[in-house]
C-alpha cells in the first residue's frame, strides 16, 4: 500500500531527471505529507514526455461524481489487468509518479500507530509505477491517477505486507510504453537492498501536518 508520500524535488529538477516538459500548473514543492486527493506530479508519455499535475485518487469512468465510490489511490499489480476500473489504463495510460519517500505504519502493543519513512537507500528519487485517466461529467473534468502496489519484499514486510511498485530509470521507457509492450514483469517488489526506513514523529499521523521534520528520524 501507499497512502502518503513526500516529494522534495523542484519541478525543474523533476523535468530534467525524467526528460519531460513541465506544465505551468504543477503543485507546490516541497511537500512532506502528500495525501490522497492532493494534486501530484506525474510523468506521461507523448511525442515527448510531459510533467503534469493530476489528482491522486483514480476515478472510474462510471462514477457519477468523484465521491461516488471508494477512493482508489492504489491499484494492485496482481489484478490491475483484470479490474474494470484499471484494465484499460494499465494497457493505455501508464505513468510515473515521482517521490522522495513514502510512509507506512505499524502498531505498538497498545494499538498506537507508529509511522515509518521509507526511502531509497542510495538517496535517489523514487519513480512509482502509476496509471491515470480523465474522468468527466458535464463540464467537470478531473485527471486522476493511482499508484501500483505489489506484495512487499522480505525487508519491507516487517512494516507492511504491500509496497508501491518503483520503476528503475532503465525501465522508464518500457513502463511508459515508449519501448514497446511487455511492461507486466516490471510490476514487482524492489530488490531487498533498494530501500531503507526509519521511525518518524507521530505528527505525520495527521494529514494536516507539514514541514521537513516529518521525515527526520525520531529522536531517541
Amino acid at each position: 500500500m501507499c497512502g502518503r508520500f513526500a516529494i522534495t524535488l523542484p519541478p525543474d529538477a523533476m523535468a530534467q531527471l525524467f526528460e519531460a516538459a513541465p506544465a505551468n500548473d504543477l503543485p507546490h514543492v516541497p511537500n512532506y505529507n502528500v495525501c490522497p486527493t492532493n494534486t501530484v506530479h506525474v510523468i506521461v508519455p507523448g511525442e515527448s514526455r510531459r510533467l503534469v499535475a493530476m489528482r491522486w485518487g483514480f476515478i472510474p469512468h462510471w462514477y457519477k461524481a468523484p465521491n461516488d465510490g471508494p477512493l482508489l489511490i492504489n491499484a494492485r499489480a496482481e489484478t490491475i489487468a483484470e479490474k474494470p476500473a484499471f484494465r484499460a489504463a494499465c494497457r493505455e495510460r501508464r505513468c510515473l509518479i515521482p517521490a522522495t519517500g513514502f510512509f507506512e505504519w505499524t502498531k505498538d502493543t497498545e494499538g498506537n500507530r507508529l509511522p515509518w519513512y521509507i526511502h531509497r537507500a542510495d538517496g535517489a528519487p523514487i519513480a512509482f509505477a502509476g496509471v491515470w485517466q480523465v474522468w468527466g461529467r458535464g463540464d467537470e473534468r478531473l485527471t486522476t491517477c493511482a499508484i501500483v502496489t505489489t506484495k512487499a519484499n522480505q525487508t519491507m514486510s516487517a512494516i507492511h505486507h504491500r509496497m508501491p511498485v518503483s520503476i528503475d530509470p532503465a525501465d522508464w521507457p518500457l513502463w511508459l510504453g515508449e519501448a514497446g509492450k511487455g511492461a507486466a514483469p516490471l510490476m514487482r517488489a524492489a530488490v531487498e537492498a533498494a530501500f531503507a526506513f526509519h521511525r518518524v514523529d507521530p505528527a505525520v499521523n495527521s494529514n494536516r501536518a507539514s514541514g521537513a521534520a516529518l521525515i527526520e528520524p525520531l529522536a531517541g
